[in-house]
C-alpha cells in the first residue's frame, strides 16, 4: 500500500495516524522484522535458510578465532622452546670449556667450584623448562588436531559455504520464475474451472456462512487466480483466518485487500479485525494505531464502539 493510496485510504485521520498506518505498520512479509509474520510459503522458506546461513557463519567464525587462538599459543611457545634450547646449548658450551680448562690453579679454586656448580644448576633447571614446555606444547597441538577433525566433520568449507550461497540464490530465482510462470499458465481443468466466477463466489460465501472455512478459502483463492474481485476474496480469507486464530496470516489477507481497494464498504470491519489481530500477536503500538483509525475514519459505525473498547482495554 503506498502513501497515494493511504491518504485515501485514511483520508479523515490526523497525520499522526496516516503516518503509523503505511505498509510497515502491517508488517507482514517483512524478512527483516525480529518476528516476522504473514509470510508465504516461499518467504517462509527463504527465512529459514537464511538463519541457516547466519548460524553457520557464526560457528565457522567461532572455530576460526579456536583456531588463530592456538596457533598464538603454539607460536608463543615454540619462540620460548627456541629460546631456552639456544641457552641451554650456550650453557653447555660454557660447562664443557670451564671442564677443558687446564689451568690447576683455577680447578682448585672456590671459584671455578663455585662457577661450575652454577652452570650445572642452571643447565638443569633449563631442561626441566625446556621438558615442561615442550610437554605444554604436544597438548596444544593435540588440542588444535581434534578442533580441526571437528570443524573438517561439523562445518563446511568456505568453498563449500559459497556453494551454499549459491544454492540459495538459485533457489530465489527459481521461486520467482514459478511464481511467474505459475501466474501466467492455465489453470488445470477442474469442478471450479466449469462453473462460472459468479458461481464460483457465491458457493464461497455459502461455505463461509456455513463456517466451511478450508472450503471457502480454496474457493476464494481460485476467485483470486481468476482475478474475479481480488479485494474481497483476499478480505474472505482474512476472515476465515482470523476465525481460525491465524492472526499472522490475516494481517496479511488484510492488507493486500486494503492495497487493492481502500473504499470497500467491510474496510471498517477489515481495519478493527487488522488491529485486533496486531494486538493477539503483541504488536500493541500498531495495533492502538488501527483501533485509532477505525475510530477517526467512522466514527458513527459498530466497529468504532468496539475499538474504543479494545483501547480502553489496552
Amino acid at each position: 500500500m503506498n502513501k497515494i493510496l493511504l491518504a485515501t485510504y485514511f483520508v479523515a485521520i490526523n497525520s499522526l495516524y496516516m503516518a503509523a498506518a503505511e505498509p510497515s505498520a502491517f508488517g507482514a512479509g517483512n524478512l527483516d522484522n525480529p518476528n516476522p509474520y504473514g509470510l508465504t510459503s516461499s518467504e517462509k522458506t527463504v527465512l529459514e535458510t537464511k538463519k541457516a546461513l547466519k548460524n553457520v557463519v557464526v560457528n565457522t567464525n567461532n572455530q576460526a578465532n579456536k583456531v588463530d587462538s592456538l596457533r598464538e599459543r603454539i607460536d608463543g611457545l615454540q619462540s620460548i622452546v627456541e629460546s631456552l634450547s639456544r641457552k641451554s646449548q650456550e650453557n653447555k658450551t660454557t660447562l664443557l670449556e670451564l671442564q677443558n680448562k687446564n689451568s690447576e690453579d683455577l680447578k682448585n679454586s672456590d671459584e671455578y667450584e663455585k662457577r661450575l656448580g652454577q652452570a650445572v644448576e642452571l643447565n638443569t633447571k633449563l631442561s626441566e623448562t625446556n621438558a615442561e614446555l615442550i610437554a605444554k606444547n604436544t597438548l596444544v597441538i593435540e588440542e588444535l588436531s581434534k578442533l580441526i577433525n571437528t570443524i573438517n566433520t561439523k562445518y563446511v568449507s568456505k568453498e563449500e559455504f559459497n556453494d551454499l550461497v549459491n544454492d540459495v540464490n538459485d533457489f530465489k530465482s527459481l521461486v520467482a520464475k514459478e511464481l511467474k510462470s505459475a501466474s501466467k499458465a492455465p489453470v488445470n481443468e477442474s469442478v471450479l474451472d466449469s462453473m462460472s466466477n459468479g458461481e464460483v463466489a457465491t458457493q464461497a460465501k455459502a461455505f463461509y456462512d456455513k463456517q466451511y472455512y478450508s472450503k471457502g478459502i480454496e474457493y476464494y483463492s481460485h476467485l483470486i487466480t481468476k482475478n474475479y474481485k481480488p479485494a474481497n476474496s483476499h478480505f474472505m480469507i482474512g476472515q476465515m483466518k482470523f476465525k481460525r486464530k491465524n492472526y499472522a496470516e490475516a494481517i496479511s489477507y488484510y492488507k493486500k485487500s486494503a492495497s487493492l481497494y481502500s473504499k470497500a464498504a467491510y474496510m471498517p470491519e477489515l481495519l478493527l479485525n487488522t488491529a485486533i489481530s496486531m494486538e493477539k500477536t503483541d504488536d500493541i503500538e500498531n495495533a492502538k494505531t488501527f483501533y485509532n483509525a477505525v475510530i477517526g475514519k467512522f466514527p458513527a459505525s459498530s466497529e468504532a464502539k468496539d475499538a474504543k473498547k479494545y483501547l480502553l482495554a489496552l
